[in-house]
């Protein structure tokens, strides 16, 4: 059961890479760009980014220079960490952000699941992924 389970999760985590990647190309953008613009649903940390992306601080920091100079996101002081920078999408990143998201959601992988079986899964999902 268990090499079922993790093959099956394999192929479908591909099958969303492959999506997130043809999304980005239509758009113009890295796979990295799509899933950080995904996760940018409010201003945060680079650091704060990287956990959500599932990367290396420094590789989040790489694509947000990129957003950054393509005038999608800015980076504002944090209001309690004087150490610490917020990633902002800009009104052009708003808007990409919102093509990204319904882009990402034609044809998505999920699509053939009703929103209950979504829901479901993703509760599946979250006790799996809070197990250490």
């Amino acid at each position: 059961m268990d090499r079922d389970v993790c093959r099956l999760i394999q192929q479908f985590v591909q099958r969303l890479d492959v999506h997130v990647r043809r999304v980005a190309d239509q758009l113009g953008l890295t796979a990295a760009q799509v899933i950080a613009l995904r996760e940018l649903s409010e201003p945060i940390t680079a650091r704060e980014l990287a956990g959500r992306m599932s990367c290396e601080a420094s590789n989040a920091t790489f694509v947000v220079d990129r957003l950054e100079g393509q005038g999608l996101v800015e980076r504002h002081p944090h209001p309690t960490d004087r150490r610490a920078k917020r990633i902002v999408l800009t009104a052009g990143g708003q808007r990409t952000r919102s093509t990204v998201l319904e882009r990402l959601a034609t044809d998505s992988q999920l699509s053939p699941l009703t929103d209950s079986q979504q829901e479901t899964l993703r509760d599946l999902l979250r006790t799996l992924v809070a197990q250490p």
